[in-house]
């Protein structure tokens, strides 16, 4: 690997490893007590492995995540590529990042949670707007600077956590005691990066074209290298944070993953553990949020026409809306749209990789597809709290169901369907 491949790795990192990431394995990690080496091997494959195949496929195309979802249809590019956006934006993505940054850095030296919330989103969201009206290479300065800085503290607080840290593991919950593999797989889908690596791609596609990769071979590898070299960071980070999570079962009740780790910090090194990596993780959802906001700005601009000054005042003020409901009220309502969204991601970036076994056709891309968003859908209605107790009996009889896979089988039978009838149904679809 030479030194380019590393400089674009690390920028992948920076990009994948926004605060918010830091939430789910502390939770992973007291849920699954004796059973956490299996459920983060679980949620790294999701929450490591997927992201960088995503990026990876997106250097098989010339443009941007939209063009891989246009194989199945160009509606069907324009929607799911919209919800992408939107997901890992002003819905979930920033308003997340904020309120990681506010429980972290604030809550835990004030009592009045309601105001100081809202006190801490409208200097925060006031900032990002300003910053994302003309983004510079000033953020991306910062970005270069504090993304070693926070891996710093998370490495000080990891080594503590292995050091300091000498409670027994408690015994897994309820969702963890049967299968903390697939529960570890299922809980990766909450990192958001598998889709947010459908809009990273482009980036890191172009940074290899910029230093003279032009042939799509090259390009595959030398993404594929850099993902490689992201993946060991955000494995060894998961791990580490994840263990910390386990050891502190026995320490408290916690309310989320940032509280785990707001209280680790103080346990070990005092209130000035905790302000000092409040501050820390604060900047960084600060940057990760202007380039979300920037990242959503520049795609609407381009699919509605709309000026960009306006575009990012409704994503800002969306994202303010919904920060000041709380971090947790943020993840209940995350959950079921990922439930959805995911395996439609997994599927299209696995479709993508094997293209070259059916030639492309459109039919497997739309068979596939199909089935699994009919499956998917059903599961995150369900997450969301609906009760469609005719289907369910159903759905039950799906392999896998029961690990929350119950969209696998369908997929592969909806590939087959449109491989073995690609013939008859390719001069339709392309008509």
């Amino acid at each position: 690997m030479n030194k380019d491949t590393f400089i674009i790795g690390f920028m992948l990192f920076a990009l994948f490893f926004g605060a918010g990431n830091l939430i789910y394995p502390p939770t992973l990690g007291i849920d699954s007590g004796t059973s956490y080496w299996l459920a983060i091997i679980g949620f790294v494959v999701t929450g490591v492995g997927l992201p960088i195949l995503a990026v990876t496929a997106i250097s098989f195309v010339k443009n941007d995540a939209r063009e891989l979802a246009d194989k199945v249809h160009p509606l069907f590019g324009l929607i799911f590529t919209s919800i992408v956006y939107l997901a890992i934006g002003p819905f979930f993505g920033i308003p997340r990042a904020a309120t990681v940054a506010y429980q972290m850095s604030v809550e835990p030296f004030t009592t009045n949670t309601s105001s100081s919330l809202f006190i801490f989103t409208t200097v925060f969201f006031l900032f990002v707007f300003i910053v994302s009206l003309n983004p510079s290479k000033m953020v991306d300065r910062i970005g270069q600077y504090l993304t070693p800085i926070l891996l710093l503290a998370i490495v000080a607080l990891s080594v503590g956590g292995f050091l300091l840290l000498d409670s027994p593991l408690s015994q897994p919950t309820d969702k963890y005691s049967d299968s903390p593999l697939f529960t570890g797989f299922v809980e990766g889908y909450l990192t958001m990066d598998a889709i947010a690596a459908l809009a990273f791609g482009i980036i890191v596609v172009n940074a290899f074209k910029d230093r003279g990769v032009t042939t799509q071979r090259e390009l595959v590898k030398s993404t594929l290298k850099a993902g490689l070299i992201t993946g060991v960071g955000l494995v060894g980070v998961y791990g580490s944070i994840g263990w910390i999570g386990a050891k502190m079962a026995t320490n408290g009740s916690y309310s989320n993953g940032g509280d785990i780790l707001s209280s680790a910090a103080n346990l070990m090194f005092g209130n000035f553990g905790t302000l000092l990596l409040g501050i820390i993780v604060t900047l960084a959802c600060f940057t990760t949020s202007v380039g979300l906001i920037v990242a959503c700005g520049q795609f609407f601009t381009k699919i509605t026409n709309f000026n960009y000054k306006w575009i990012i005042l409704v994503v800002t003020i969306t994202s303010y809306l919904i920060a000041n409901q709380g971090l947790n009220t943020i993840i209940s309502y995350s959950i079921p749209v990922l439930v959805f969204i995911y395996p439609i991601a997994i599927v299209l970036i696995l479709l993508t990789f094997t293209q070259k076994l059916f030639n492309g056709s459109k039919a497997v891309f739309r068979g596939a597809i199909l089935l699994t968003a009919i499956t998917s859908l059903y599961d995150g209605l369900v997450a969301f709290g609906f009760k469609l107790s005719t289907i369910t009996p159903y759905m039950e009889m799906l392999p896998l169901f029961q690990l929350g896979l119950g969209w696998v089988v369908p997929a592969i039978i909806g590939g087959l369907i449109g491989f073995i009838f690609r013939e008859e149904l390719n001069p339709r679809l392309s008509n």
